[in-house]
């Protein structure tokens, strides 16, 4: 997978799945994974039950299942770039 050049995480903002999840959820300590993005967030269906909803921040959960997705800042002007960690991931406490 590309590598961040800004923050040397290993996966970068173009990986996909669980690595792109994980990526967004660490990427600069943190203080990504919270914020808001921009324009109320996006409209999409959950990847592993498919309940829709809005991923208002860069890293969510289904509201119904609890599936972990997330978007990385270049890439959330389009739902289709949403990713998902797959069945049964648990965000680290």
């Amino acid at each position: 997978m590309s590598e961040c050049a800004s923050c040397g995480q290993g996966a970068g903002p173009f990986a996909e799945g669980k690595e792109l999840v994980e990526f967004v959820y660490k990427v600069h300590d943190g203080a990504v994974k919270n914020q808001p993005i921009p324009d109320g967030g996006l409209e999409t269906r959950c990847q592993g039950c498919n309940e829709p909803f809005t991923l208002k921040t860069f890293v969510g959960k289904c509201p119904k299942c609890g599936g972990v997705h997330a978007v990385s800042p270049p890439r959330c002007d389009d739902a289709a770039n949403i990713q998902f960690a797959g069945a049964g991931y648990k965000l680290p406490e």
